[in-house]
């Protein structure tokens, strides 16, 4: 076995002894760790056949090793059944063996394990020890000195080694250290970016030998990001641990300025750009690392610089640590973040790249005129009590174009009723209405109502996209009981065809919807409700919403019930029809409010279309969804790569990074074919790859969702306890954990989707379901976009409506990013052939929304997917295959086409069934009619067309339907015949 060594003298100050010296190596995974587990001793016995014993030092971070199985094997690999262990603890175990084969190397294997659970979510399981069988063997081993010399502690490979940061310190050197520092609070262990600290209960070994523990020396060059951490141990308990930076001075007079350093444990800057200051509290007995940044300036001169920086915590007699940068005459390249192993990223924690709330294309800047914001194809009129009056859309009924007719959304005003009784409610009288910013992206406004026992102070914004936040701070100005708080929503009944969310599948709007809130088991807070070309999406929240965790994860952090629209669950909605109108009641229930009490009544909503269907972006751009040759899939007619991760450019999940150069290459030769890549790149786990993770880990929960820890063997040896096991890749080995929810890695994923544009050239990304809001979504898509970039984005998403992700619908779940989507891909476990016509248009196929999509689950119905101008993805899987289609949409001629669909009053082609629908994509001279069945049985139908809106002459008119492989048959058809639809599947026909 080919090993490459890593050696350390282990010699223990303090107490005078000496313990066996030991090299730590990998291999070059050299044996099956899934059966033998991941770490080894390397034993030599040097003598006759018979009985080996041996004392291992191995200085474990596992607790409880005794528990776990030992496994003994001799060079060959050959299992060795009569092992005797005794004295395991964390420290040191002894381990007797049959050396049957005499003099040579064994192999002791002291962490086995298997995976349970499924192979993307494993569990793994660490066998427990079993005795051996031969009692008469047993007795001898015991008998048996010491004998045999373990030489090395072995990993499987690099990655698993515990070398040297995890390599625990004896409790007697821990109590010399203790001793040394008697009357501190703590310890301080300066420590070197490339040996990030990693346990939370032991301290290193490396730290008891090191020498000069209270100063620091490292090297930056000009314009580095650099970085360094202060280990703390805690000799009592500790609050509020802080790090006091002072200017690094040179001899020559020249300095590095305090200002340009921080401790990123206890100050940034949060995902939504507000300050953050953090407080780190630390328990007797643990470790802490508090990650530093220094800024190199740009053109620092070169030379020594020193200071002093000190560690304070609240009572404690602060400490002192010298330290020492010597900046090199060498520039940093980018403030040295194409090296991230270094931990030069770590600035990018607190970066605000992109916060700038501009207009992103093809949104326009919004306009004030009176009491009215006009933005991209709607309007929204501001009553003067602070809330919509009116809200309007402009867009055709095929989301093609735009109609000079308005479409009212509301029969009424939006307003409250706050019911003291039955018969009685607040009367408000509106006052103090005023537009407080008016900016391209932003309209700001607030408004004061007042009645007799309650304040209603109203901030409303609309964003250029569609984008309505309320904030209504409810305060009581005497104690008051009321019977009920309703909020109501009236919309239009033009504007109320369908409705998703609050349990309902997208579909056509039920007569009546009754809901209540259910937080501990549905991601249940918002609905929408809407025709194709004019509706509105709302939820309601109050000043504590977190954001909760998706798919797969929404038990592990459900939503908060909002204490005021939920009313400790007596609250609820209630949609009906009411004359000419379906009313929204958001009800609360009766309740009490005390004398200066608040309660928020927070809303957000989102104004929909956001923007026309892009139909010759649909046609124009075909993706090809896996990694492959390019020369192949060039020959397939796509046009846009899709890179998964767990691919050899893109190996770890939401980490691009490692592999850059190697996706740099690909991106290049595609952009030569006239590809473009996009790569799978998102927020929701985290690889365990990533060479942020022990400083991200630093930050306590602020990154990491707490939870049960577990999963795959290298989560448990590494991470020990407080995390949620995600995505596992078994090939690769891959192992992710949670990322808690809206956090400062949304900063760095900002700043790292910004370098991939520009060092990568990266065309877009691909989003595997979202775990970030609308605030990162719009950053993002403005780093993809800068300097006319294309920045595509695609979202996937499984069907979020099951018990793990909280009954949910995924559009409902999204919308907020819908306004930067360019295409979805609803999507894993979505039913294509039992759900009807309404349920495709509304939740899978993005057209009410200005979006268009494609098909996942089983490769889709294609049949019933061009009513929507849906294929399934090439390259998917092995039944996918567009290209037939694509091939007809080039045939005819697809682009430029005005696409009219069923949906439309307009579209000149009915069938006379009901489930049975045609679209057409009508052309110069000619068009293609797409017909799909919804029926139980086969049908003829007699398509009634209008040939005046085709613009084709009736008595001129040639019918057929062209040749498609794996969709239908060439055929030929006359004007007026019936043209047969088998059950569950359809027909393209060309009129010209």
């Amino acid at each position: 076995m080919k090993l490459t060594f890593l050696t350390v003298c282990m010699l223990l100050t303090g107490a005078g002894l000496q313990a066996q010296t030991l090299k730590y190596t990998s291999s070059s995974d050299g044996w099956n760790a899934d059966s033998l587990g991941n770490h080894r001793v390397l034993v030599h016995y040097n003598g006759q056949p018979g009985i080996a014993h041996v004392k291992v030092d191995w200085r474990r971070r596992d607790q409880n090793p005794q528990q776990k199985a030992i496994f003994v094997t001799d060079a060959g690999g050959l299992r060795i059944p009569n092992v005797l262990v005794r004295n395991v603890n964390r420290e040191h175990g002894e381990i007797w063996f049959d050396a049957a084969k005499g003099s040579g190397d064994y192999f002791i294997y002291y962490m086995p394990y298997k995976n349970e659970g499924r192979d993307n979510y494993p569990k793994g399981v660490y066998l427990k020890p079993v005795k051996a069988t031969d009692e008469a063997w047993l007795s001898k081993a015991a008998s048996v000195p010491l004998n045999a010399k373990a030489m090395e502690i072995q990993s499987v490979n690099a990655f698993n080694s515990f070398f040297p940061m995890e390599v625990i310190a004896t409790q007697q050197e821990t109590e010399v250290l203790k001793k040394q520092n008697s009357g501190k609070a703590f310890v301080v262990f300066p420590e070197d970016r490339m040996f990030p600290v990693k346990m939370e209960n032991d301290l290193p070994l490396r730290w008891i030998e090191k020498k000069n523990k209270n100063s620091f020396t490292g090297v930056a060059d000009k314009g580095e990001n650099y970085a360094l951490q202060l280990g703390v141990y805690a000799l009592k308990d500790l609050k509020n641990i802080q790090v006091r930076f002072a200017d690094l001075k040179s001899a020559t007079g020249q300095s590095i300025a305090a200002g340009v350093m921080n401790c990123i444990n206890t100050k940034g800057t949060t995902y939504d750009a507000k300050p953050l200051l953090k407080n780190v509290d630390l328990s007797n007995g643990k470790v802490q690392a508090m990650w530093c940044t220094i800024n190199i300036p740009q053109g620092q001169a070169a030379g020594v610089y020193k200071g002093i920086f000190r560690l304070t915590a609240e009572g404690q007699k602060p400490q002192a640590v010298q330290v020492q940068i010597t900046v090199t005459a060498q520039e940093s390249k980018d403030h040295g973040v194409n090296e991230p192993n270094k931990q030069t990223r770590l600035t990018w924690l607190n970066s605000t790249m992109a916060q700038g709330n501009t207009v992103v294309a093809p949104y326009t800047p919004l306009t004030v005129q009176g009491n009215t914001i006009s933005l991209l194809g709607r309007k929204l009129e501001v009553n003067e009590d602070g809330f919509p009056k009116q809200i309007q859309t402009f867009f055709n009924s095929e989301m093609t174009g735009y109609s000079e007719t308005a479409h009212n959304i509301l029969a009424e005003p939006i307003h409250f009723h706050f019911h003291t009784d039955d018969k009685k409610e607040e009367k408000f009288k509106a006052s103090d209405f005023k537009f407080i910013s008016k900016e391209a992206g932003t309209v700001k406004w607030t408004a004061v109502n007042t009645s007799e026992n309650v304040q209603m102070n109203i901030e409303g914004s609309l964003e250029f996209d569609g984008y309505v936040h309320y904030v209504v701070k409810v305060t009581a100005l005497r104690d008051i009981d009321f019977n009920n708080i309703n909020f109501h929503i009236p919309f239009d009944k033009g504007a109320a065809k369908y409705l998703m969310g609050l349990g309902e599948k997208g579909g056509l709007r039920p007569d009546t919807v009754k809901w209540k809130w259910d937080v501990a088991h549905k991601n249940q807070d918002a609905a929408w409700i809407g025709a194709v070309n004019a509706g509105l999406y709302y939820n309601l929240r109050d000043e504590k919403y977190s954001r909760p965790l998706n798919t797969n994860f929404y038990l592990q952090k459900p939503l908060l019930l909002p204490a005021s629209w939920g009313n400790e669950n007596k609250g609820g909605i209630q949609i009906n029809l009411k004359g000419k109108s379906v009313l929204s009641d958001n009800y609360t229930g009766s309740r009490s409010m005390k004398k200066g009490e608040t309660l928020y009544y927070n809303f957000n909503l989102l104004i929909t279309p956001f923007h026309l269907i892009n139909t010759d972006f649909q046609w124009d751009n075909r993706f090809y969804h896996k990694y492959n040759d390019l020369s192949t899939i060039k020959e397939t007619g796509a046009t846009v790569v899709n890179i998964h991760h767990a691919t050899p450019i893109n190996p770890w999940i939401n980490y691009p990074f490692i592999e850059s150069k190697k996706m740099k290459t690909y991106i290049d030769e595609a952009h030569s074919k006239g590809l473009k890549v996009k790569i799978y790149n998102t927020v929701r786990e985290l690889s365990n790859h990533a060479y942020e993770l022990p400083a991200l880990r630093s930050l306590g929960t602020e990154v990491y969702s707490p939870g049960p820890g577990g999963g795959f063997s290298w989560l448990q040896e590494h991470l020990d306890s407080n995390y949620i096991a995600a995505w596992f890749v078994p090939e690769i080995k891959d192992a992710a954990i949670i990322n808690s929810g809206m956090n400062r890695w949304h900063n760095y994923y900002v700043e790292g989707m910004n370098w991939l544009v520009n060092n990568v050239g990266i065309d877009g990304i691909y989003l595997d379901d979202v775990a970030f809001d609308r605030i990162t979504m719009k950053r993002i898509k403005r780093v993809l976009t800068a300097n006319g970039h294309p920045g595509i984005v695609d979202l996937h998403s499984a069907n979020q409506y099951n018990k793990s992700d909280g009954f949910n619908n995924s559009a409902i779940l999204y919308m907020e990013h819908f306004p930067y989507l360019n295409r979805l891909w609803f999507g894993e476990y979505f039913d294509y052939q039992k759900n009807n016509p309404d349920f495709f248009l509304t939740e899978v196929s993005g057209i009410p929304f200005g979006l268009m999509g494609e098909m996942l689950q089983d490769d889709g119905n294609p049949w019933r997917g061009m009513i929507y101008g849906m294929t399934s993805r090439l390259g998917w899987s092995e039944g996918s295959d567009p290209k037939p289609l694509w091939k007809a949409w080039s045939d005819f001629g697809l682009k430029g086409s005005e696409m009219i669909g069923y949906w439309s009053d307009n579209c000149p082609v009915k069938t006379g069934e009901p489930m049975v629908l045609a679209t057409v994509y009508k052309n110069k001279g000619k068009s293609m009619i797409a017909l799909a069945s919804w029926a139980d049985r086969d049908l003829e139908v007699n398509l009634q067309v209008d040939w005046a809106k085709l613009g084709i002459d009736p008595a001129k008119v040639k019918l057929h339907a062209p040749e498609i492989d794996k969709f239908q048959h060439a055929a030929s058809y006359t004007s007026g015949q019936p043209v047969k639809i088998e059950k569950g599947k359809g027909l393209l026909l060309i009129a010209e």
